[in-house]
């Protein structure tokens, strides 16, 4: 059994805002449950036992939501001494924390920091972007505030944090604002994720859909701001551009969204049922469950559902794209059935062409930077 990724959402879908765009919101009511409660302690145990006395090297877990930090402290406290107790293989633990900050204090950014937790902080651009699409629930209050000072606390306690964006609309087109407002909080480590349309619907019919000609620009407007940084020596780490430069460089990337197909995940939801991903936490979905299953029970219900399999019936033009090499075909939450149901296209695969048209050459230009002289050979062939 090689290394293990295992997403846990230990408040389900219970959350403390209220966001316009939140694509688990709409997942959790397309099925007969729409939340599990908070995950009990047993069902922490049975997770974290059953996957580290399976796993071989490392182990990942990552805690989400709905919004984690709701089940308290305690509960992941008890999460890193489960992982001491039945760590019996020796594996290097991971543990990330996904949070909106408005619960987080000195207490929790101590533990983050002691516990060695990578935190990935929500921060929709500037206050003023934030606030119109993240509402603090029951009185719809702004939380930019809030969530500064949450990330204030991080910094000062040490703690490993990056910053997670979600693209809409708004924040592509003050992206040269929102980048600028980063910089001068200090806040270094950047991811940004397309803002999801609704699962199973039309594209573009909700206000915060992105069109690919807006997402196109995006991407190209943040790299042309990112490439003059990194030519000033000063440019912050944002996922999405180091992937496709390690790609052009030959490497794997990290992200699975970047890896052309999908990837062997375990999403647990609170009443520890196991699902192939977590933008497909639907009934239909559903492989097991950590307290009556073992592993190889819910990897042979993954490979009945035939979930990875799809992501390999990528449309053959796609593949034929000069720019396939670091494209890949984007993920799989964002691919639509053709005519026949056979094949798979990105939606955003006009934005891909928009973006890679202007800096295709450029990234290849920067892959090859990073290798060495024979690393350089190796990477000439495999283009």
């Amino acid at each position: 059994m090689p290394a293990l990724s295992v997403l846990l959402k230990p408040s389900s879908s219970l959350c403390n805002m209220s966001c316009d765009y939140c694509f688990y919101c709409d997942e959790s009511e397309k099925r007969a449950r729409k939340s599990y409660g908070f995950m009990s302690e047993q069902t922490l145990k049975n997770v974290i036992r059953r996957t580290m006395l399976r796993a071989e090297g490392m182990i990942s877990y990552a805690f989400q939501g709905g919004e984690p930090s709701l089940r308290g402290l305690d509960f992941f406290r008890q999460a890193v001494a489960f992982q001491k107790q039945y760590n019996k293989r020796h594996l290097t633990v991971q543990n990330a924390f996904q949070t909106n900050g408005l619960l987080i204090d000195g207490e929790w950014c101590r533990f983050f920091a002691e516990a060695r937790f990578l935190v990935g902080l929500s921060v929709d651009g500037t206050p003023e972007i934030h606030d119109s699409l993240r509402h603090i629930r029951g009185h719809g209050g702004p939380s930019s505030d809030r969530v500064i000072r949450c990330a204030g606390q991080m910094d000062q306690y040490g703690v490993d944090y990056n910053i997670l964006t979600v693209v809409t609309p708004q924040l592509a087109a003050g992206i040269g604002e929102v980048y600028s407002f980063y910089r001068k909080m200090g806040w270094n480590y950047q991811q940004y994720i397309a803002c999801l349309d609704p699962l199973g619907e039309p594209h573009g019919q909700t206000p915060h859909a992105l069109t690919p000609e807006v997402y196109g620009k995006f991407l190209t407007d943040l790299f042309s701001l990112w490439l003059a940084d990194l030519k000033a020596g000063r440019q912050p780490w944002i996922r999405q551009f180091e992937n496709w430069i390690g790609l052009a460089a030959g490497f794997p990337a990290e992200a699975c969204d970047q890896r052309g197909t999908c990837s062997i995940q375990n999403v647990v939801e609170a009443d520890g049922s196991v699902y192939p991903c977590d933008f497909y936490m639907l009934d239909e979905y559903r492989l097991g469950n950590f307290n009556e299953d073992r592993l190889e029970v819910l990897n042979h219900a993954r490979e009945n559902l035939g979930f990875l399999q799809r992501s390999l019936k990528l449309d053959p033009a796609c593949r034929q794209c000069p720019y396939y090499h670091l494209c890949r075909g984007g993920c799989q939450r964002l691919r639509d059935p053709g005519p026949d149901g056979a094949y798979y296209q990105n939606y955003f695969c006009r934005s891909y062409r928009i973006f890679f048209d202007r800096y295709y050459d450029e990234i290849i230009r920067l892959g090859k930077q990073c290798l060495s002289p024979d690393q350089k050979n190796t990477a000439a062939r495999s283009l």
